[in-house]
């Protein structure tokens, strides 16, 4: 029996690699003589970095940069020959800022572009790029300006950037709107943010003769990925089929009897782009099964309606949440349920 075990992290109790090994020990106590190869993933945000030096191998840089509030940190890349593998909130992410320091007004993404500067001048000609977990809401004007002062050439330069978010930069369904909320914007400042933004992508339209303003996923990392695409000539491209791709997941789906994906919450927007939802329509096209696990699940009929052949919460109904977070309880949880996948 060959099983992979591909789990996304289940925020805030255990990272990509931890879930995969829980899966894994509830494969082997059911099955001894299995063969089970642990995939860590990211879609683009926490983990992105890990999920490809797993994968791939390389060398963690770490630089001197800046915080989005512009304050000096130590951040850090991947580098495997001329590939940089780049996860922005390393630099410019929500979680560098205490909650009452959150001010997407102020927030920057320049630390960004001092990681990409830097790996640009250590020889890399290839980028992919996540773009989960910002703090800016600066149309990546901040970045722009880092690579500006780093008087880099862009020549022979190829950026994929990496996102689980279709939104286009500007108006309901834009980046301000939708994601500035949580990065501290009060009302009145996603309407100024949305107008900046707006404007800013007018006026590159103007000089520029193209507009990326509308395109799935420019209103990613707040406007990071309009940035790019706009100003970098990047693609954008679902998280997980660019890290699937990277490993050659369908050479290691050769032989496999069952995929086990999960995260810590499923629900019906686990089908629009998410993580697990990659994983099992890529094992689809083999004729191979996927069971997903999750710390809560709701709209359990629309994701086996989806392709998933099983979906299973690994907390029993009754369980308090602040016991379901502990590390050894979620991995325990893993397990058991996972034995009763195979």
């Amino acid at each position: 029996m060959k099983c992979i075990v591909a789990i996304d992290s289940f925020k805030g109790c255990l990272t990509s690699v931890e879930a995969n090994a829980a899966a894994c020990n509830g494969v082997l106590q059911k099955h001894p003589e299995a063969e089970v190869v642990q995939i860590p993933v990211s879609d683009g945000g926490e983990g992105w970095i890990a999920a490809f030096h797993a994968a791939i191998g390389g060398e963690l840089v770490e630089i001197d940069a800046l915080d989005p509030l512009m304050r000096p940190i130590r951040a850090c890349y991947l580098k495997k020959d001329d590939l940089a593998v780049i996860e922005i909130a390393k630099a410019s992410g929500l979680t560098l800022l205490k909650p009452e320091e959150r001010n997407p007004m102020k927030a920057t993404s320049y630390g960004t572009g001092q990681l990409i500067a830097d790996a640009i001048r250590k020889g890399c000609k290839r980028f992919i790029i996540g773009l989960g977990g910002s703090a800016t809401s600066d149309v990546g004007k901040g970045m722009l300006q880092a690579l500006s002062d780093a008087l880099i050439n862009f020549q022979d330069i190829h950026i994929s950037v990496a996102t689980d978010v279709a939104n286009p930069l500007c108006g309901p369904m834009g980046a301000a709107h939708v994601f500035g909320p949580q990065k501290g914007a009060t009302p009145a400042m996603v309407e100024e943010l949305d107008q900046r933004a707006l404007v800013f992508a007018q006026q590159s339209a103007q000089q520029m003769g193209y507009d990326c303003s509308n395109k799935p996923g420019a209103g990613a990392a707040g406007g990071l990925g309009y940035a790019f695409m706009q100003y970098l000539h990047a693609d954008c491209r679902l998280g997980i089929d660019l890290l699937l791709d990277t490993i050659d997941f369908d050479r290691l789906l050769k032989g496999t009897d069952l995929v086990i994906t999960g995260e810590g919450g499923a629900d019906a927007q686990t089908l629009m782009g998410k993580l697990p939802s990659g994983i099992m329509q890529r094992a689809k096209r083999f004729g191979i099964s996927t069971a997903l696990i999750a710390g809560r699940i709701k709209d359990k009929e629309a994701l086996l309606e989806a392709g998933f052949v099983q979906v299973l919460c690994i907390n029993p109904v009754d369980l308090p949440l602040t016991e379901a977070m502990k590390k050894d309880v979620a991995e325990r949880n893993i397990a058991n349920t996972v034995g009763l996948l195979v």
